[in-house]
């Protein structure tokens, strides 16, 4: 993969956050750390449009009714609910 250099400004607070990944392995760079968090947020806002296609083709969010339809048929084959966190 070729990369291109950038320069970016971070609040301090989550420059430290990047260099404890670092630090702790759960990631090999700074700069690898930041590649890894804008994919990830850029991952999400595809997911998004995907969604909003979904719904505009759907006729819109599903109803108290079909949500309620879902549930049980989640639960009928051992699917529950998780909570957030």
């Amino acid at each position: 993969m070729t990369a291109v250099k950038i320069a970016i400004s971070l609040p301090p607070e989550t420059l430290a956050l990047a260099k404890a990944a670092v630090r702790r392995g759960a990631a090999t760079s700074v700069s690898a750390f930041a590649a890894d968090a804008i994919a990830a947020h850029a991952r999400e806002l595809r997911l998004r449009d995907v969604l909003d296609e979904i719904l505009e083709e759907s006729g819109g969010p599903p109803t108290a009714l079909e949500r309620a339809r879902a549930r049980r048929s989640l639960a009928a084959v051992g699917v529950t609910r998780r909570k957030r966190p």
